[in-house]
Formats: C-alpha cells, sequence, structure tokens
C-alpha cells in the first residue's frame, strides 16, 4: 500500500476546480493520502474563494495531516528554500512512499529520486503506475 503525501499546490488545484485531474489521488485504490496542516494552510491562504476553500476542506477530511519532526534538519545533499524544507521532512515523517507535487522550481532536481525513502514525483507519473 502506498503512502501519498500531496504538496500544497496538489491540495490546491484539487479544491480550485471541482473537475480538476488531480481529484484522481482521491479515488486510488489501496493508498493513503497524507499531508500537512503546513500544506494545507499554504493551499488554503492562495484558493481565497469560499467554495473553493470548502472544497479543500472537504478533501482534507480523508487526508491525514502530519508535520515535520521538530528541529529536524534539511538532509545533506537536498537543498530546498525554508518554505519547501517543511513539505519534504513532513513527508519523511509520514514515512510516506511518494511526495506528489508540481513545484519543479524547486522540486525539480529531486524528480524521479528516492530521499529516505520518498519518492518525489508529479501526479502525472505516479498515476501512470495506479490503476483506478
Amino acid at each position: 500500500m502506498d503512502i501519498v503525501f500531496l504538496d500544497a499546490n496538489i491540495l490546491f488545484s484539487a479544491a480550485y476546480q471541482p473537475e480538476s485531474d488531480f481529484l484522481r489521488s482521491w479515488e486510488l485504490l489501496d493508498v493513503h493520502l497524507v499531508s500537512s496542516a503546513y500544506a494545507a494552510d499554504e493551499a488554503r491562504r492562495n484558493l481565497q474563494r469560499a467554495d473553493r476553500v470548502d472544497r479543500l476542506d472537504t478533501l482534507l477530511q480523508s487526508v491525514r495531516l502530519v508535520e515535520a519532526t521538530p528541529h529536524r534538519r534539511m538532509l545533506e545533499g537536498i537543498t530546498l528554500p525554508a518554505k519547501d524544507d517543511p513539505i519534504l521532512l513532513a513527508a519523511i515523517a509520514a514515512n510516506a512512499t511518494h511526495l506528489l507535487t508540481g513545484d519543479w522550481k524547486h522540486f525539480g532536481p529531486y524528480r524521479n529520486t528516492v530521499v529516505e525513502g520518498v519518492l518525489i514525483l508529479p501526479t502525472t507519473a505516479y498515476f501512470k503506475t495506479r490503476p483506478l
């Protein structure tokens, strides 16, 4: 069973449009969805409209929220902006098998890379490996 950590941009995209392709994440079989309050808060701040925030809150009801281990430092050899450190660290703390993100500006160098057991992928690549 996969444990899939959803980055803030995935949460945002799923809540932004009722027909979003990112909603497939919630339809996958044998997958546990996880994220963090940090990621959820970032998505919520950027959604702005009440209907989209409500949609996010509904989606989050089936997502386990975890946080990074307090005071844990980023791993040697991994360079992310300070705002993205909590995302990867929370995915590691959740024992996630995958981190789905659309942030290729910052996570791009680690695309298709396993960091402490977490495979960093775009959703489209992950969907190709998982039947509904």
